[in-house]
């Protein structure tokens, strides 16, 4: 692949990642109802779990889903009700919590399972590996555009965590913390509209 290629991808991978989708959405109200560390997990899930996503597209995931267009459509219904309920569950959290029962961020293997039913992540993986991927050296193409989304998935993923953590002590304040966590319910929400179309 050549350089002005790979930086391309490298552009077209931090665009994708650090823009808002359901991954930071929920990521930054993990920030702020949980802190950066706790969710640090959650975000390296979205890395392992979008980077496995990404390198079986590339190996056939993809035909799969343009020969069988039922089963894309059942995964992105899917992760929209998956969505609807996580949004539900944040828009309704009404403490800051620092480890009481019951209010867990999401996990390393939930965040990894996620991005196989997120929509925002499919449409990511099948365009990259559309747009970046050489036929005469496709398999280190697949795996080019992987090291390309490891590079920048982490960084990006981050930013987001870390502005809902700075924004803690300010949403400490009950009525803030309810009204920002509606707001990035109905946002988590709106987020789906244009990949459930």
């Amino acid at each position: 692949m050549p350089l002005e290629t790979f930086l391309a991808l490298v552009l077209f991978a931090f665009t994708t990642s650090i823009t808002p989708g359901p991954n930071n959405m929920m990521l930054f109200a993990s920030g702020v109802n949980f802190g950066f560390r706790r969710t640090i997990p959650h975000m390296l899930g979205i890395g392992a779990g979008f980077l496995s996503l990404l390198i079986g597209v590339g190996l056939g995931l993809g035909a799969l889903m343009q020969s069988v267009p039922l089963v894309y459509t059942l995964l992105k219904f899917a992760g929209g009700a998956y969505l609807v309920w996580i949004a539900w569950k944040i828009g309704t959290s009404r403490s800051l919590s620092e480890g009481e029962a019951g209010a867990q961020p999401m996990s390393f293997l939930g965040a990894a399972a996620f991005q196989w039913v997120n929509p925002k992540a499919w449409v990511m993986a099948v365009t990259a590996m559309a747009t970046y991927t050489n036929p005469a050296a496709y398999v280190p193409t697949v795996l080019l555009v992987g090291v390309a989304f490891a590079l920048v998935n982490l960084p990006s993923v981050s930013t987001w965590a870390g502005f809902g953590s700075a924004l803690r002590d300010w949403l400490s304040v009950p009525v803030r913390l309810k009204w920002f966590n509606i707001t990035m319910a109905v946002l988590l929400v709106i987020s789906l509209w244009p990949m459930l179309r």
